[in-house]
């Protein structure tokens, strides 16, 4: 991975792991909502999961790798469940998605501190 490429991975992997994070602890508070709740719970939970997923194909497509596409693969599968109506399972998708990401992130940062451009020296 070269430096630019890892800028452009480390940002987007930062970015895409909050959206996940966030996305998981609704999908994860969903059962516990009035039915009224768990309609607007669900739009919305709808949307941010397709933020995240375009995020992702950005990702992709700026920074390449298996990664990223595993991650895709991923992000559609939780966001296929919370069209289907089972947000919570869509959880189990968006953590396997955050793993991936992690780990572009994760080589992402190594590759920045070969270079120096973060504290810590060489990964």
């Amino acid at each position: 991975m070269d430096l630019q490429t890892a800028v452009m991975a480390f940002a987007q992997s930062d970015k895409i792991k909050s959206g996940l994070i966030w996305a998981s602890h609704l999908a994860a508070m969903h059962p516990g909502l009035s039915p009224m709740e768990k309609r607007g719970a669900a739009v919305t939970i709808r949307a941010l999961l397709t933020m995240i997923a375009d995020e992702l194909h950005l990702a992709r497509r700026t920074a390449g790798g298996p990664a990223w596409a595993e991650a895709e693969k991923h992000m559609d599968l939780a966001l296929v469940m919370a069209h289907s109506g089972v947000i919570e399972e869509s959880a189990f998708h968006m953590t396997r998605a955050l793993g991936r990401v992690t780990d572009v992130g994760q080589r992402a940062l190594g590759v920045l501190k070969d270079h120096g451009m973060v504290k810590g020296g060489p990964s």
